[in-house]
């Protein structure tokens, strides 16, 4: 995690001074659950509550861990300089992984909930300029060649059904992670009773974990972590598209480039797609936390500790990237200047190779086989790609053609609108069937 691929919230999320507060948070609010069942004096809350984390409260705790070399122990005793006597109360029937997991869950659903927020930016972008490239006719590629057109909105449309996917996957994901386990060593529940648990996760919006060794299971947060980089990758195909669709050769759209934007250190009409690029990359980073979170899954019985230190580095490094990845994401879409001219001139540029499958279908229909009609169409395409001819011309001049389709009929196979007739059946599955742009303006 490094402040140029980092939004601020994030930031702070991850920082030592408020992981400290939540374990401050969870253990005041262990100590008022258990004063409120008659387990510690009456006053340990109201005492425990005057302690605080400040500035310098990061440094003062890190500096006894350097001697204890244990972090929650350090921090139990910077808290007792501030409590005094009541403070022997605190931590009463639990292990450190009880404040450690609770904690990385408090963390895993908050940063879920800003990444929510994002895609949800991020779909209404999506909606939005779909909705305005709904007809705007494009060739559509497979294997990266020309195959037959489609429209820049239903590509648009797709990738929004594609993150609204992502969005309930990671609503899912996050009830996996927002757990509560406060079970004691080996989640027994020997010095604490179940109840204490599910009051605390209550008043922290987590649920008690169904069954803990002495941490969380750890297949939650492989869900978890899989979530975000399938995401990642969702985020990944959408800038590759842009990526290829801002080529020279192409020019069908491009990222903004602003005024005083440099594009080369060396040539001067260079505008590349930067934030598409680093996207890739990003995504990268976000999925290279997988693997790690799918090994800790692993325990030694009741729980070891090499999970720990791979988790303080995937959680706040894939969590910030996605969150930041996102948010790009949604800049570039909204600000794309989409070659409306362009996409038709490329459409119609192949010499009119991308109707071959209406070629195809209308000879059948007139009663030829479907592989010799096939023979007949491919014989023609190929013709054209090597000596650049007219497609149709060379249907036409074919006597096996028009002697079966008059020249009006194959003119009119010819035709891409018939290629955006179910645009709309489209958008309402994406949409919904009363959706249309009109309820957005």
């Amino acid at each position: 995690m490094i402040p140029r691929y980092a939004r601020q919230k994030m930031i702070d999320l991850w920082s030592d001074r408020r992981r400290f507060e939540i374990w401050l948070e969870i253990e005041t609010y262990v100590c008022e659950v258990q004063e409120d069942s008659g387990l510690v004096p009456a006053g340990t809350t109201k005492a425990l509550k005057a302690a605080t984390i400040k500035d310098r409260s990061v440094a003062e705790i890190q500096a006894i861990e350097e001697e204890v070399r244990h972090d929650i122990i350090a921090f139990l005793t910077y808290i007792e300089k501030q409590v005094g006597p009541p403070a022997r109360f605190m931590h009463q029937g639990l292990t450190s992984s009880d404040i450690l997991d609770t904690t990385l869950a408090v963390q895993l659903n908050a940063a879920s909930a800003m990444l929510l927020e994002d895609l949800d930016d991020l779909l209404a972008v999506l909606k939005a300029r779909a909705w305005e490239h709904k007809d705007t006719l494009c060739i559509g590629r497979t294997h990266g060649i020309h195959a037959e057109p489609t429209t820049f909105g239903l590509k648009l449309a797709g990738y929004h059904a594609e993150f609204a996917r992502n969005r309930a996957r990671l609503e899912d994901a996050r009830c996996g992670i927002a757990t509560c386990a406060l079970s004691g060593a080996v989640g027994t529940f020997a010095h604490n009773p179940p109840e204490i648990e599910e009051r605390v996760a209550h008043k922290l919006g987590l649920a008690a974990e169904t069954i803990s060794t002495q941490i969380i299971p750890r297949d939650r947060h492989a869900h978890f972590f899989a979530v975000l980089a399938v995401i990642a990758s969702s985020i990944e195909r959408l800038a590759i598209e842009i990526r290829h669709l801002q080529r020279t050769e192409v020019r069908e759209a491009q990222e903004y480039f602003k005024p005083g934007q440099k594009g080369s250190s060396a040539m001067p009409h260079k505008k590349n797609p930067i934030l598409s690029e680093n996207l890739t990359g990003l995504a990268r980073i976000v999925r290279s936390a997988v693997i790690p979170a799918l090994e800790n899954v692993a325990q030694w019985h009741e729980r070891d500790i090499a999970h720990s230190s791979v988790e303080r580095m995937i959680a706040p490094d894939a969590t910030t990237t996605l969150d930041f990845a996102l948010v790009r994401l949604t800049s570039v879409i909204k600000n794309l200047i989409v070659h409306a001219d362009r996409m038709r001139a490329n459409l119609e540029n192949p010499r009119g190779l991308i109707y071959s499958q209406r070629v195809l279908l209308a000879l059948c229909d007139k009663g030829l086989a479907r592989q010799e009609a096939y023979t007949i169409v491919q014989r023609h395409a190929l013709k054209a790609w090597q000596d650049d001819s007219d497609f149709m011309r060379n249907l036409q001049d074919d006597p096996q053609v028009n002697t079966r389709l008059s020249k009006q009929e194959l003119v009119a196979l010819f035709d891409a609108r018939v290629y955006t007739k179910h645009a709309d059946a489209i958008f309402a599955r994406v949409f919904g069937a009363s959706d249309d742009v009109s309820q957005d303006e």
